[in-house]
């Protein structure tokens, strides 16, 4: 295999992860409209995008292999001149997207905790936590199998 094969491999892996950085954008908006429909139909792309860039970094491990066994892309490009400088530029390239998607989760994570957080209050609103007031055991102790909760023994 040849360096040109593995940067057309960081090529497509640069595409796919600007489609998904494109499919978290999408997702910071369907999350503050709160559409549950098109979040599922969302984290379905999402997986399928996933899987594409599972698919393609184990091409690229492979090639990577084949080339120089052992050696990361840094060492890849410096053993070769003529693919050096592209090789280096889609590296930064594809950092810079990983980077801006990873951000963009961290955003997207925060908005749908906030959000569950407005749910529980609103119920807890609605539908308030009913408190035993005084009738029933003691806190901590557990009423055993055939004792009666009375005074009195109903089976004497």
């Amino acid at each position: 295999m040849s360096v040109e094969s593995l940067i057309s491999i960081m090529k497509k892996l640069h595409k796919v992860h600007k489609s998904f950085y494109e499919l978290t954008l999408k997702k910071t908006d369907i999350v503050k409209k709160g559409d549950t429909t098109a979040l599922d139909q969302l984290l379905k792309d999402e997986q399928a995008h996933m899987a594409a860039i599972n698919k393609l970094e184990k091409e690229r491990a492979a090639v990577s292999n084949e080339i120089l066994p052992g050696a990361s892309l840094q060492g890849i490009a410096e053993a070769n001149p003529a693919g050096k400088e592209q090789l280096l530029q889609i590296k930064e390239e594809l950092l810079n997207v990983i980077t801006e998607i990873k951000a963009r989760n961290e955003l997207n994570q925060q908005l749908i905790h906030q959000s569950l957080q407005f749910i529980n209050f609103s119920k807890s609103l609605v539908m308030p936590q009913e408190k035993e007031i005084n009738y029933g055991p003691p806190a901590g102790k557990k009423i055993k199998p055939g004792q009666s909760p009375g005074m009195f023994n109903s089976k004497a």
